[in-house]
Formats: C-alpha cells, sequence, structure tokens
C-alpha cells in the first residue's frame, strides 16, 4: 500500500498549504527530520537568516544585521562570505484524536535565536519585544490561532582565558507553539518566516511586496 495512503487527509491538506508559502528570500527553509514523540504526524522545517547579498541588500534596523552590513559594504565586491544571523525550527504537529492541551488537532512548534547587539540585547523589554513580535507577524498575515504560548530566554556569552579577546554576545531565544484555527498552515509558516528575518534584524517588506518563493517542501 502507498505510504499517502496511509496519511490522514487533514495532515496531506496541511503539508499542500505549506508548500504554498510565499518565504523571503533572505530566508533559506529545508525541511529536517521531525520529532517522532510528539504526536503521531508531523513534519518539520529549519530555517537559516544570511546577511543581505548583492542581490537582496536592505539596510537593515537592528542587531547583527547592521554590523553585518556594514561589514558587506567594506568588504570586496568579490566576497561570497555571507554571516548567519538568525535560525529557527518550525514544526507542524497532527494528532487526529485531538488534544485539550492544544485546543485542537494540528499544533505549531517554534523556536528562533538571533545574536542581539549590546542595547538591545541588554534592554529588560527584550522578552516582551520577542513575543509581541510573534503576535504582530501572525495577525499581520491573518493567520488566526488560540492557546498560544512560549517563553523568551537571553543569553550572556562571556569569553576567558585564551579566547578573552571575543566580545560578549546577548543571544534571545524565542520558543512558541500555538494551534492554528484551521488545517490551511500556509499564512502560519509566512508569519513565521517574516518573524525569523525580524530577529534577523530585516527591515519589514514595503506594503504590497511579496517575499519570493524560496525552497519547497518535496
Amino acid at each position: 500500500m502507498n505510504a499517502l495512503a496511509q496519511v490522514p487527509p487533514d495532515f496531506l491538506f496541511a503539508l499542500g498549504t505549506l508548500r504554498k508559502a510565499q518565504c523571503r528570500s533572505e530566508l533559506r527553509l529545508d525541511e529536517i527530520p521531525a520529532p517522532a514523540r510528539l504526536a503521531p504526524y508531523a513534519v518539520a522545517l529549519g530555517a537559516e537568516v544570511f546577511s543581505p547579498t548583492a542581490a537582496t541588500r536592505q539596510v537593515p534596523v537592528h542587531g547583527p544585521a547592521a554590523k553585518a552590513f556594514a561589514k558587506s559594504q567594506s568588504s570586496s565586491p568579490s566576497s561570497e562570505e555571507e554571516d548567519e544571523l538568525a535560525t529557527g525550527r518550525f514544526i507542524l504537529l497532527y494528532d487526529p484524536e485531538g488534544s485539550a492541551v492544544w485546543e485542537g488537532e494540528f499544533r505549531i512548534v517554534t523556536y528562533i535565536r538571533a545574536q542581539m547587539d549590546a542595547e538591545m540585547g541588554n534592554d529588560s523589554m527584550l522578552g516582551s519585544v520577542a513575543w509581541t513580535w510573534l503576535v504582530e507577524a501572525l495577525e499581520h498575515r491573518s493567520a488566526p490561532y488560540r492557546a498560544a504560548g512560549g517563553t523568551a530566554t537571553r543569553i550572556l556569552s562571556e569569553s576567558f582565558g585564551t579566547l578573552a579577546e571575543r566580545p560578549d554576545t546577548i543571544d534571545i531565544e524565542l520558543r512558541a507553539s500555538w494551534t492554528p484555527a484551521s488545517s490551511n498552515v500556509q499564512s502560519h509558516l509566512e508569519a513565521w518566516s517574516d518573524m525569523v528575518c525580524t530577529f534577523a534584524g530585516l527591515p519589514p517588506l514595503p506594503p504590497g511586496v511579496t517575499g519570493l518563493p524560496n525552497r519547497r517542501l518535496n
């Protein structure tokens, strides 16, 4: 029997909507192994945002993107090196029997990590700001949801001994999950990809401009 024939139609439909997602060109999106114990069915995507290239360069607004942009401006035109600005994971879970905790059959679980500049990283409101980015991204993409929750963590890295000359760094991690209102999760992936770019310090796209489609699920 074909393996797809054993996959519930609702989950197959959800996968189809993920394939339609339009993500920004700065975002590199790939399918990664999904966790096996969280739900009977799951799909996972990994994302990375790199410093703008000559084709997509824009003036960033905060964080490491600003430093990466300044560095790229001063480097030689032939340089192909890119700095990773943010990374993340997007996991779609499906349990045909539903979950009282999820308040539904689907659940989206996400993780984003990015390095902040010192001024923003030391802001006591950074965690609240990170959560606001999530809420605003979902609202901007008109992605209805319920039962959202998450944690924001600041990580200070200090170097000592032979590494003492390295500057201190502050990373922000956001772990969040929410239940989509339906099996159409295209807008949820698009909202999450916008949020990863926000964490990376990239400016929002102008109104009416849609990001180019990137790598899709097979």
